[in-house]
C-alpha cells in the first residue's frame, strides 16, 4: 500500500523542482524569522537569494545540537510562541535540552509522513496498534500515534514497561501491530514464552522498531519470535521525531521522505559533501517545517544514501540503518547516554577518583551497563559496608541522571589503564 503515491513515486526531475522550491522557502523563513540564522548567514555574507540550485545548499552553515542548546528555550522558533501548539525536547544529557516547537501545520506533516511509513508496513484502518514507545517530552510515542490516527487505525498508547499488562492487552484487544525498541521487543518475547503464550494465537501482521542500533540477526530473531515482519523506523527530535524515514516491505534501507527532509552525507572531519553511496554523517534540512526550521542539521548518525526505484514502487532515496555515531553518545535500551552524565554522577561522591570506564554488553537480549570507578586509597581501605553504601548511592545517582539502572563496580586505585591522549571511557562489546 502506498499512502501518498504522488509524493512517494514522483520522478527525479519533479522531486528536484519541488525540493528547490521548498528549500528556498525554508532558507527565507529561517533568515527572516530566526535571529540565529540571520546572524550566521550575515557572517558568511549569504542571503536567501543565493539559493538558486540544490547544490547551493552547500553554501549554508551547519546547525548543531550546541547551537540549539544555546538558543534554549524558544530562540529557534520561527513563529510567535502562541502559534506553537506542542513542544518536545531532547533529554538535556550534556546541558540544556534542545527544544522542538510544532505548529498545527507541523503536526499535520508529522502525521502525514508517519502515515506513509506505517502504510509501508501494511497498516490500514482495520489495525490495532500497540505503541510501547514513550509518551512525554520525547517524541518517541507521538509520531506513531499521529500517523496511526491519520490512517484511521486504533492506537493503544500503553507506552513502555508494564510488561504483564502489555501481554494482557495484546491478547484481549487483538493487537495486530507492535511498536517497540528491539531490545524491549525481545524482552517482551521472553515474557510471552514464560507466560506460556503461543505466538500463533496472537494476530500480529507487522512490527515497527527503532530508537537504538540493531543487527540484522536481531531483526530476524524479532520476526521469528513475533511471527511477523519487522520494519525499521528513523527519526530524531530536532528534525521532527519518528517518521523521517521508514522501511518498506523490501526491508533494504529506510525511505527518507525527502519532499519534507533534504538529506546530505558529509565527511565529519572535512565537512565536505560526499558523493552518493559513500558512508558518512547524515545531515538533514527541514523543507516544510514552520515552528522550528533547521538548516543542515548535523545528526551525528553514520549511514549512507542510495537511489533507484525500489521494488515497492517508491522512488524515494534509501538510507542504510545507522551503524554508529560521530560523537560519544551511546544508545542503551533506546535511551541516549553520554559518558559525561556518568562522570557528573560520580563526581558527586567524595573519595572517588576521576578515572572510570563504561562497559556495555548485550549478554542475551537486553543491553547491560557496568561502570567501573576507581576509589581512593582511603576509601578502598574502609569497611565493606561503607563501600557497598557508596556503590548503591552512585548507582542511584546514575539512575537519576540517565534514567537507567547500571551496575557500579568500585576498583582499586590506579587499576584502569592511563592514556597520554584521549582516555578510553567506553568499551562497547555489543555486536551491533
Amino acid at each position: 500500500m502506498i499512502w501518498n503515491k504522488e509524493a512517494e513515486c514522483m520522478s527525479d526531475d519533479d522531486r528536484k523542482i519541488l525540493q528547490l522550491k521548498r528549500l528556498k522557502y525554508a532558507v527565507k523563513n529561517a533568515y527572516d524569522n530566526v535571529p540565529y540564522y540571520r546572524k550566521r548567514f550575515d557572517e558568511l555574507n549569504i542571503t536567501p537569494d543565493d539559493i538558486k540550485t540544490l547544490k547551493d545548499i552547500e553554501k549554508l552553515p551547519f546547525t548543531t545540537k550546541d547551537d540549539l542548546r544555546d538558543a534554549y528555550p524558544f530562540e529557534m522558533f520561527a513563529v510567535p510562541r502562541k502559534q506553537i501548539v506542542e513542544v518536545h525536547t531532547s533529554s538535556g544529557t550534556t546541558g540544556k535540552p534542545t527544544v522542538s516547537g510544532y505548529t498545527r501545520g507541523d503536526i499535520e506533516i508529522w502525521s502525514e509522513v508517519m502515515a506513509r511509513g506505517l502504510s509501508m508496513a501494511g497498516v490500514t484502518d482495520e489495525d490495532i496498534i500497540q505503541n510501547t514507545h514513550g509518551y512525554g517530552l520525547f517524541t518517541g510515542g507521538f509520531g506513531v500515534h499521529y500517523g496511526a490516527q491519520k490512517i484511521g487505525a486504533t492506537v493503544i498508547p500503553i507506552s513502555t514497561g508494564q510488561t504483564k499488562r502489555q501481554i494482557e492487552i495484546m491478547q484481549d484487544f487483538g493487537t495486530t501491530v507492535m511498536i517497540f525498541t528491539p531490545s524491549y521487543g525481545l524482552y517482551l518475547a521472553e515474557e510471552l514464552e514464560e507466560e506460556g503464550v503461543d505466538i500463533k494465537d496472537l494476530d500480529f501482521k507487522a512490527i515497527g522498531f527503532g530508537a537504538e542500533m540493531w543487527t540484522e540477526e536481531m531483526r530476524q530473531e524479532i520476526e521469528k519470535r513475533f511471527n511477523a515482519p519487522a520494519y525499521n523506523i528513523y527519526g530524531l527530535t530536532e528534525i521532527m521525531g519518528p517518521g523521517v524515514g521508514l522501511e518498506c516491505r523490501v526491508q533494504d534501507g529506510l525511505h527518507l521522505f525527502e519532499d519534507h527532509f533534504y538529506p546530505e552525507i558529509i565527511d565529519s572531519e572535512t565537512l565536505e559533501t560526499l558523493p552518493e553511496g559513500n558512508r558518512g554523517e547524515l545531515v538533514l534540512t527541514t523543507l516544510t517545517r514552520e515552528g522550528t526550521p533547521l538548516i543542515r542539521f548535523r545528526t551525528k548518525d553514520i549511514t549512507l544514501l542510495k537511489r533507484g526505484k525500489c521494488g515497492c514502487g517508491r522512488n524515494l532515496v534509501k538510507m542504510d540503518r545507522v551503524t554508529g555515531r560521530t560523537d560519544d553518545m551511546l544508545k542503551i535500551r533506546g535511551v541516549s547516554v553520554f559518558p559525561s552524565q556518568i562522570e557528573k554522577a560520580l563526581l558527586r561522591i567524595d573519595g572517588l577518583e576521576p578515572h572510570y570506564q563504561i562497559i556495555v554488553t548485550r549478554p542475551h537480549l537486553m543491553d547491560e551497563v557496568e561502570v567501573r570507578v576507581e576509589a581512593s586509597e582511603g576509601l578502598f581501605s574502609d569497611k565493606i559496608k561503607e563501600l557497598v553504601g557508596i556503590r548503591l548511592r552512585l548507582e542511584n545517582y546514575i539512575h537519576d541522571e540517565i534514567g537507567l539502572r547500571v551496575k557500579v563496580t568500585l576498583i582499586e586505585p590506579k587499576t584502569l589503564p592511563r592514556s597520554q591522549g584521549k582516555a578510553v571511557r567506553v568499551i562497547d562489546k555489543r555486536k551491533l
